[in-house]
């Protein structure tokens, strides 16, 4: 988030708690098990634990992706909703790097909020965006953080955005993330583990750790082929791919009472079969191609 924040859209522009219900039974009606609440930051939202209970009541697999500066305060309020597993956004392990990162001191808070979930039972990911000259230095430090705690550490590839200052000599690649694991651990030590149906991860564990690792490789080794995943926007855009500039408008259509079939069907007939388009590396040389990308925290979802 900008040190001066972002303009909030005015809550008329957004999905209301009944509106995302309905939307989502929409979509369970065709077949999705799986709802993620993300962001941004979803627990920021005065109406979260409505929505999180009203979304227990479809037959759904429920999860949540938080920055975990305020989790503890909602842990009987995932647990009553079945959620069994939480998406923590770390980029860094160090204190004053969390800070340079952020621009806010809330490191210990969130280092214990993770030691907490652990405690109470989540299954705990902790998403961290590797960028070079940032906290690609992290990658050893983040792995032997599962040496002792049952987390899943993934590395995610530093994706275009708008704002974001997106180049491509910062991102850190799949193969650069595995010859620095290499480099501090035997080919027997490092074990490939066995990926879940449409799972965006490639995943591993080292040999005696409790915890994970896996590398979410969206720009240097895609993972298209496999994917599943849409994304319903905070203000009622339907997204196929996180790459994608065209959204299209749910929220208009459902307070018009339109049939939103017809509209969730050509989007996800129109998606391309690679990174909305980018198929190739060359494709990220012309800033037009995805700068126009709304950044990550206006997305919500």
């Amino acid at each position: 988030m900008p040190v001066d924040g972002v303009q909030l859209s005015p809550a008329e522009h957004l999905m209301n708690a009944d509106e995302i219900f309905i939307i989502a039974q929409t979509f369970v009606k065709f077949g999705v098990t799986k709802i993620r609440l993300t962001g941004g930051e979803p627990l920021v939202r005065k109406d979260f634990p409505k929505i999180l209970e009203l979304l227990s009541t479809l037959n759904v697999e429920l999860s949540l992706t938080s920055n975990a500066v305020s989790i503890d305060r909602h842990f009987e309020q995932l647990k009553n909703a079945g959620v069994k597993t939480v998406n923590i956004s770390l980029d860094t392990l160090n204190a004053e790097r969390f800070h340079d990162i952020t621009f806010r001191n809330y490191f210990d808070r969130v280092y214990q909020n993770i030691l907490k979930l652990i405690t109470e039972g989540f299954k705990v990911k902790i998403n961290a965006v590797l960028m070079r000259g940032v906290n690609e230095d992290e990658i050893l430090d983040f792995i032997a953080f599962t040496k002792a705690q049952p987390v899943a550490f993934r590395f995610i590839e530093f994706m275009p955005f708008d704002g974001n200052q997106w180049k491509r000599e910062k991102t850190v690649s799949y193969q650069e993330i595995m010859e620095k694991v290499q480099s501090a651990y035997s080919p027997e030590q490092i074990i490939r583990l066995e990926d879940a149906p449409n799972d965006t991860a490639k995943n591993y564990t080292i040999q005696g750790h409790q915890g994970t690792f896996a590398i979410i490789s969206t720009v240097t080794n895609p993972f298209c082929d496999q994917c599943n995943r849409i994304r319903l926007t905070a203000n009622g855009q339907l997204k196929n791919c996180l790459f994608s500039q065209k959204e299209n408008d749910l929220l208009t259509a459902l307070r018009n009472k339109e049939d939103l079939e017809p509209i969730i069907r050509q989007n996800l007939a129109v998606k391309f079969a690679v990174r909305s388009g980018l198929d190739a590396p060359e494709s990220f040389d012309d800033p037009k191609q995805h700068q126009q990308n709304r950044s990550m925290i206006t997305i919500g979802g």
